[in-house]
């Protein structure tokens, strides 16, 4: 017994040090593993249907508000790059470059995409002529480069997946529609599928996308009072569109500029999934987004007739649409328990010779270890049930968690000690200068997440420095 208990003991205690306890569950659950290539991650068969659930859900629902998939070049000319002066500068220090073919040097460097705005861009200008041809609602799902210094599986790294959205039209109200559309696609996927509790608001200046006129975002609070970035949708206004030449003859044969936006989610949101869920025993994963579902494990499996009902129910539950496999392995039976915790299979079932001989099985959940027994010719209805309650569950433990870790402060002193002191997202009010935030994040390594949509007056100054306060905004310290 004691070596069905080592899965779990390798496991670093998420009290003891978060971090480590994420390294190990990432390693210990064969989600991903570290390459040659420095700061690059080999995402494994377990982490990849994971990021498949979610690829596969999320562009269904990007389809249904009219999104159609592309796919752009890797490479960008350096001139092209060059063409917004904002974007540049601020993605400048991540780029890499390529600056042979071959053996050859290069005419003009090309940039590995860090992000694809101006590829489109140099697209768009020669697909939109018209007020007919818009809008152009495309999306690409791809791999992006970014010379990271520090890197963390899954949060960070230098070459990570995504998709990146990228939508042009005729007025300024279409755009930013169509951004604020896609922030509450991102708020809604979190909630109904991945099971996770967001803020939504408004990037401040000094964290807005590097050439966006607006950045919309949806932060989430991890287990360890941290904040993660899961999504952002940006408004460019008709910046790109000026420096780019993308204009259209409106219906008054006028010559007008476009207006554009991007949205994006990578492979960052795996991260969030397992911080806001994961305990001392590895993953927890949400029904909806589980590559594994149920897991059927056979007692005394030698026994005549345990495998054949095993593989019997599986056979049932895939009928019914459950994602659904049998540990047939020559494990003990409390490895095999172990392993699926630490998996986050969202439920087992556990079915032996004494079982059978009843008629029955019993369901083991993942979030609560609840047994359940359950009738063999009950099975289907029943784990439907048990996923749909699970799912819901999980959801509301997270949303309780993020409830109380929002604090309030009013006064420089009580923001101080709350940052300091109460992981998780502090309010306060903001006079609306970036002097304040450079000086709240120097201090006291803590950023400003958002200006939340539902804004509260909770002083008439500024936390920082007293002058009169213009917003409410989340701060908190961050991955």
């Amino acid at each position: 017994m004691a070596d069905d208990k080592k899965l779990v003991e390798a496991i670093t205690s998420m009290e003891e040090d978060f971090a480590q306890w994420y390294t190990d569950v990432v390693k210990k659950a064969e989600l991903c593993d570290y390459s040659s290539v420095k700061g690059c991650m080999i995402i494994k068969p377990a982490g990849y249907a994971l990021w498949e659930q979610i690829q596969q859900q999320l562009d269904a629902k990007f389809k249904e508000t009219g999104v159609e998939n592309v796919y752009m070049p890797m490479f960008i000319p350096e001139s092209l790059l060059e063409k917004e002066k904002d974007h540049v500068e601020g993605f400048a220090p991540e780029v890499a470059w390529v600056t042979h073919g071959g053996l050859e040097p290069l005419q003009e460097r090309l940039c590995v995409r860090p992000t694809s705005e101006t590829l489109f861009c140099d697209f768009y200008k020669n697909e939109v002529q018209s007020y007919r041809d818009l809008p152009k609602v495309y999306n690409q799902w791809c791999s992006v480069v970014r010379w990271e210094k520090t890197t963390r599986p899954f949060l960070r790294s230098r070459e990570f997946l995504w998709q990146e959205g990228h939508t042009v039209h005729a007025t300024a109200e279409d755009a930013e529609a169509r951004t604020i559309q896609m922030l509450n696609v991102y708020a809604d996927f979190a909630r109904d599928v991945l099971a996770i509790p967001v803020v939504k608001g408004q990037k401040t200046e000094k964290e807005k996308f590097a050439g966006a006129e607006s950045t919309y975002t949806i932060e989430a609070l991890m287990h360890d009072g941290k904040a993660l970035q899961s999504g952002t949708s940006h408004n460019f206004g008709d910046g790109f569109a000026k420096a780019f030449d993308i204009q259209y003859t409106d219906k008054d044969n006028t010559l007008k500029y476009c207006y554009q936006t991007s949205w994006g989610v990578s492979t960052r949101i795996i991260g969030a999934v397992i911080m806001v869920h994961g305990d001392d025993s590895g993953l927890k994963l949400p029904p909806k987004v589980a590559p594994t579902q149920i897991m059927v494990i056979p007692i005394q499996q030698k026994k005549e007739g345990v495998l054949d009902k095993a593989y019997a129910l599986r056979e049932r539950l895939l009928k019914s649409g459950f994602r659904v496999k049998v540990d047939d392995t020559d494990k003990s039976p409390g490895w095999k328990f172990n392993e699926c915790e630490m998996r986050g299979v969202p439920f087992r079932i556990e079915i032996g010779p004494k079982d059978i001989e009843n008629n029955k099985c019993v369901f083991v959940r993942r979030d609560t270890r609840e047994k359940t027994e359950v009738a063999l010719d009950d099975v289907e209805a029943k784990a439907a049930e048990l996923l749909e309650t699970i799912q819901k569950d999980m959801y509301e433990a997270a949303k309780a968690h993020l409830e109380s870790h929002i604090y309030s402060a009013v006064t420089w002193d009580e923001f101080c000690d709350t940052i300091n002191n109460k992981p998780g997202f502090v309010k306060a009010m903001w006079c609306g200068e970036q002097a304040c935030e450079d000086r709240i994040k120097e201090e006291l390594t803590a950023t400003s997440r958002c200006m939340p949509f539902e804004q509260e007056q909770l002083s008439d100054t500024c936390v920082c420095c007293g002058k009169p306060a213009k917003k409410m905004v989340y701060w908190g310290r961050a991955y």
